[in-house]
């Protein structure tokens, strides 16, 4: 699965990582590499919650360029 991935430097000097296709979910890290490390840690957190929330069919997610 591919996913946006917005990745921008906060006033404090880390990096916070969030992905707009899903909601609510974010990460950071000290570095870059450790925010795109900890925002896919936290894409497969997201996706396990919402897969016990509801039934998930992978076969209906389709992938849109624009």
């Amino acid at each position: 699965m591919k996913l946006h991935v917005m990745i921008e430097r906060d006033e404090t000097g880390y990096y916070v990582a969030e992905v707009p296709a899903l909601p609510g979910c974010l990460s950071q890290g000290k570095t870059r590499e450790e925010a795109l490390a900890n925002i896919k840690e936290a894409i497969e957190g997201w996706m396990e919650v919402m897969e016990n929330k509801r039934e998930f069919d992978p076969s209906a997610l389709v992938e849109v360029v624009v």
